[in-house]
């Protein structure tokens, strides 16, 4: 796939998360884990079409997925979770833009560090990175939505 396509892809597909958690959106499984799935696995793709990896960039993008998905994790300790019309709902705060920042920082860091040490450049793609973040959050959402007893809500029918 065109590099440029799948940039666009990814930015809309990001957008469009970021947009629906700032209004509010109810929680139900299926969306909270299809676009985070998605995203890994053409993620993993790519990396398995990549035939020049080495074992440095192997266990820096190992390390960086795992960084990702607690940065994720802990973005995700920050979304609100209310009960409104009976179902579980999810809305990003001050303080999940506060942790998504600070975690952009810390990834970029982690970045520049890979590379000096040995990574190649552009050994780890940017959508798994995106991907492993959000399965994080999603994972910590969900844990705690069934942790609050409140029901998610039933999938959409379209």
């Amino acid at each position: 796939m065109n590099p440029w396509l799948l940039a666009a892809i990814i930015a809309v597909v990001v957008i469009a998360v970021v947009l629906k958690r700032i209004s509010g959106e109810p929680v139900n499984a299926r969306e909270l884990f299809v676009a985070p799935a998605v995203l890994t696995g053409i993620g993993i793709l790519s990396l398995i079409k990549k035939t020049h990896l080495t074992g440095t960039d192997l266990t820096w993008i190992i390390a960086g997925a795992v960084l990702g998905a607690a940065l994720g994790a802990l973005r995700g300790a920050t979304v609100q979770l209310v009960d409104r019309g009976g179902v579980l709902w999810q809305r990003y705060t001050g303080r999940s833009f506060v942790v998504l920042s600070g975690s952009l920082a810390v990834t970029v860091g982690f970045s520049i560090l890979a590379v000096k040490m040995g990574m190649h450049e552009n050994a780890r793609p940017i959508q798994l990175s995106i991907g492993v973040s959000f399965l994080g959050e999603s994972l910590m959402v969900g844990r705690r939505g069934m942790a609050s007893g409140i029901p998610f809500a039933p999938a959409r029918t379209r």
